[in-house]
């Protein structure tokens, strides 16, 4: 029996979101919208130029994100993930914790070095442009995996960043066999177009001869299939997973299933903040399949909904009393749905 709802691996960042204007954006020589990664230097030189600029810090990585925003939802799961015994190593093994995500790290698992950190810049227009510092997730192998755990999972969720590290690869990689093996649900996302375009070979490593769920937006499965062609598109996609989730910001999303395609809306809302759209999208999407057993549309519906709240304000998360109040309001629809 299945007692997990979601076992994850992938980064443990710490993000320091700034608010700055196109123009910083350009002088910085950052490319808006995607992921770069930076070394120390590069990451101290960024924090020189907007010391005049308190950032906001979270907890962060994406398939953290994600985690948190299921447990949050009133799901269980597990995130794999490696942190330095420093301070904000420290911070982000508390703010799991405080968020009832069950995790390998401990005192004794903590590395030597630096935890992660990602700088993630928004402009006025809510692009998120993100400079990333691997810091020890770099380090992220499979001594980080817990096999008894993956096992009794309903869903493991590889984060397509790990695409870039040759150790962290070959543990989600490892991982998924062991899913795999014991009938575990298998997911993934593309996470950022930069992954597609440096790491392919890493990405369809992790879809392999198939999944049960892929996340990814329109960008992303545009560069995927190297076509604009939304036809052309969903053939290439529906090819990978059983489900695919294709985001389209203020149009909602597309689920591709058996040769269907589900068109469902999303709120219209004011978006200041697109950080961390798609971690809360995969995390609502895995709850209401996992947790609630509800249809892949209706789990998208929720998905949407707080997708639509965390891109209306700055930030990565949402509250718990937000969260709970979106559940309350999914599990309303959901018996005047049922009636």
């Amino acid at each position: 029996m299945k007692s997990l709802d979601l076992y994850a691996i992938g980064n443990a960042l710490v993000d320091s979101e700034y608010e700055v204007t196109q123009e910083q954006l350009e002088l910085m020589g950052i490319d808006k919208g995607h992921m770069t990664l930076i070394d120390v230097q590069r990451r101290s030189a960024l924090e020189s130029i907007l010391s005049d600029i308190k950032p906001r810090q979270t907890g962060g990585g994406s398939a953290g994100n994600t985690v948190v925003a299921l447990a949050q939802l009133g799901g269980s799961a597990f995130y794999s993930c490696r942190v330095a015994d420093d301070r904000l190593g420290h911070f982000y093994q508390k703010d799991l914790q405080t968020n009832g995500v069950l995790t390998n790290l401990s005192t004794q698992s903590l590395s030597v070095g630096q935890t992660g950190t990602c700088m993630v810049m928004v402009t006025p227009d809510a692009q998120r442009s993100m400079n990333t510092f691997l810091g020890s997730t770099s380090e992220l192998d499979e001594s980080s995996l817990n096999i008894e755990q993956i096992q009794k999972s309903r869903v493991y969720y590889m984060e397509g960043y790990l695409a870039a590290s040759p150790t962290g690869l070959g543990a989600a990689l490892k991982g998924r066999k062991i899913a795999e093996q014991a009938g575990v649900a298998l997911a993934t996302t593309l996470s950022d177009v930069s992954m597609i375009k440096f790491c392919r070979a890493g990405l369809q490593a992790m879809v392999g001869t198939g999944l049960t769920y892929l996340f990814c937006n329109e960008e992303e499965a545009q560069v995927w299939c190297d076509t604009l062609d939304l036809n052309q598109i969903k053939k290439v996609m529906s090819s990978l997973a059983k489900v695919v989730c294709i985001t389209r910001g203020s149009q909602g999303c597309l689920i591709l299933e058996n040769g269907q395609t589900t068109e469902v809306q999303t709120p219209s809302v004011q978006a200041v903040d697109t950080n961390g759209a798609g971690d809360m999208f995969a995390g609502a999407f895995l709850y209401g399949c996992t947790s609630q057993d509800q249809s892949h549309a209706d789990a998208a519906w929720l998905a949407n909904q707080a997708a639509a709240r965390v891109v209306s304000q700055h930030g990565n998360r949402l509250t718990l009393p937000t969260m709970q109040e979106l559940r309350q309001h999914f599990d309303g629809r959901m018996a005047n749905i049922l009636g």
